[in-house]
């Protein structure tokens, strides 16, 4: 029986299983490694939530711009401390998790880290109560970004050796150049595309412009094969 289609473009059996063992060994690592450094608070946990989130991203979706370091690094540590300022300034919980959420989201993308799991890292500042706020200001350094810093450091190992671009370049394949001939969208043309959707997609501009090379290139091979009655490569 065939496989069902995977919801991801580009997407193989073979990378999401090594997508499952990577996030496996990075969580693993990052617990072991943090395990071993004095947390502020003793009860506090050793691995926060957020970082199954981010564990996704970081093995999954490598080529995203929601998973790259800074905004895995970032995104948390800046989500955690807007969260923990929320909690400490505004004596409502539900208008303080919203503030710490909405506020998370607004200064990671000033600062350029968007990244989902920050959501959950603000979240967990205004949630934790008293053990969280018994760290003072020391809850997004430890445990959230020591968390952070080792699953991103697991990820680029774990990346260099399965084969994937980590962090993520858009480098076209070699020897792939489109004839001279062909019109392809410039840059400007993709951005003006992207005005008239009015949305916001998970990839980057520069991996669309490479995608649309890629295609024109298969795409004259195609032409040409056709032309000459044999089958495309």
């Amino acid at each position: 029986m065939p496989l069902p289609r995977l919801l991801l473009a580009g997407a193989s059996f073979r990378d999401r299983s090594l997508a499952s063992l990577g996030a496996m060994l990075g969580i693993a690592i990052t617990g072991a490694v943090c395990f071993m450094i004095p947390l502020p608070v003793a009860s506090l946990p050793l691995l926060v939530a957020p970082m199954g989130a981010s564990a996704v991203l970081v093995f999954a979706v490598p080529a995203s711009p929601l998973a790259q370091p800074w905004s895995v690094i970032g995104g948390n540590v800046i989500s955690a401390f807007v969260g923990l300022l929320a909690a400490h300034l505004i004596p409502s919980l539900p208008l303080a998790a919203g503030v710490g959420v909405g506020g998370a989201i607004f200064i990671m993308s000033l600062t350029r880290c968007l990244h989902p799991p920050g959501g959950a890292a603000a979240l967990t500042a205004v949630l934790g109560g008293p053990l969280v706020a018994a760290t003072g200001y020391g809850f997004p350094i430890v445990p959230v970004a020591a968390n952070s810093l080792v699953l991103v450091l697991a990820g680029l190992i774990f990346h260099r050796v399965s084969g994937h671009s980590y962090p993520h370049r858009s480098v076209p394949v070699a020897g792939h150049q489109p004839p001279p001939a062909t019109i392809i969208p410039h840059p400007e043309d993709i951005d003006r595309a992207l005005e008239d959707l009015g949305e916001t997609f998970d990839v980057s501009r520069e991996d669309l412009d490479l995608i649309f090379r890629q295609v024109e290139v298969h795409a004259e091979r195609r032409r040409r094969a056709e032309t000459a009655g044999k089958p495309a490569r």
